[in-house]
């Protein structure tokens, strides 16, 4: 399936803008998109709904018809137990994270114990964890990770754009990853010229208009024979106004949603 989450929709709910979207708003968004999956990543604010919060949450979803999914930071044990429940809550199969926080930074061999506590639950349950590739954890060893935990409710959500500031080559990552990729964050990216060309500034473009591969990513991870999500995110920079800002991540989220179905259908 194809989707959004809620770095698709970054600046429309962040503080800057005048009404900053609700997770109610951006799954009524993604339907009108004509979508049916969306993200709920990075959020730190669903760890403060009630019950009651979350089920109006999951029926929205279901009267939408909506899959969720959920998205967090870390590998702490309580910390994946609770983003656990959270999933059983939603009706969420994949729970994406990182192995580092900014206050919790395992080795790969810390990281690897504490997700054999947390995986059985997870395996129980029908959940998996997603680990994403990103400049901090080289690729190399997040699927030495992966391999050595050995779980099919764990592997990688893939995102070639991150591992770029680790002066890794996304074709390189995308090969490395494609056997444990369970998820997919899909955005574009490019170089441009800083002022007075000193030096370069990586950021977001369109799909289909910058430096990555995706026809590569896709006959290398073969996402819809393996039934594996594409999730739609952005890098996309604060322009002149938040307004502007806005209007162009809802011209984003479109093009975006149409290059992938493009290359899908």
């Amino acid at each position: 399936m194809i989707g959004l989450g809620t770095y698709a929709f970054f600046w429309q709910h962040s503080s800057l803008a005048q009404h900053p979207l609700t997770l109610a708003d951006m799954l009524q968004l993604t339907h009108d998109e004509g979508v049916a999956l969306f993200q709920i990543c990075d959020y730190e604010a669903i760890l403060g709904y009630s019950a009651t919060e979350l089920r109006d949450l999951r029926a929205l979803a279901d009267d939408l018809g909506i899959t969720l999914e959920l998205g967090t930071r870390g590998v702490q044990t309580d910390h994946l137990e609770r983003y656990l429940g959270l999933a059983e809550t939603l009706g969420a199969t994949v729970v994406r994270s990182m192995i580092n926080t900014a206050e919790h930074r395992p080795s790969i061999a810390e990281a690897e114990s504490l997700l054999r506590a947390a995986l059985p639950a997870y395996a129980d349950a029908g959940v998996t964890v997603a680990l994403e590739t990103y400049e901090q954890v080289r690729s190399s060893d997040l699927v030495s990770l992966v391999e050595a935990v050995g779980s099919p409710n764990l592997g990688i959500c893939l995102d070639p754009a991150n591992s770029v500031a680790a002066l890794e080559n996304p074709i390189d990552v995308i090969d490395r990853c494609a056997p444990y990729v369970v998820n997919i964050h899909a955005k574009d990216f490019a170089f441009t010229r800083r002022g007075g060309w000193v030096g370069f500034t990586l950021e977001g473009v369109p799909l289909g208009t910058g430096l990555l591969d995706y026809d590569h990513l896709l006959e290398a991870v073969r996402p819809d024979e393996r039934g594996i999500n594409q999730i739609v995110e952005h890098w996309l920079p604060l322009g002149d106004t938040i307004e502007a800002t806005i209007a162009l991540e809802n011209t984003w989220n479109t093009s975006n949603l149409h290059y992938l179905q493009s290359r899908n259908a």
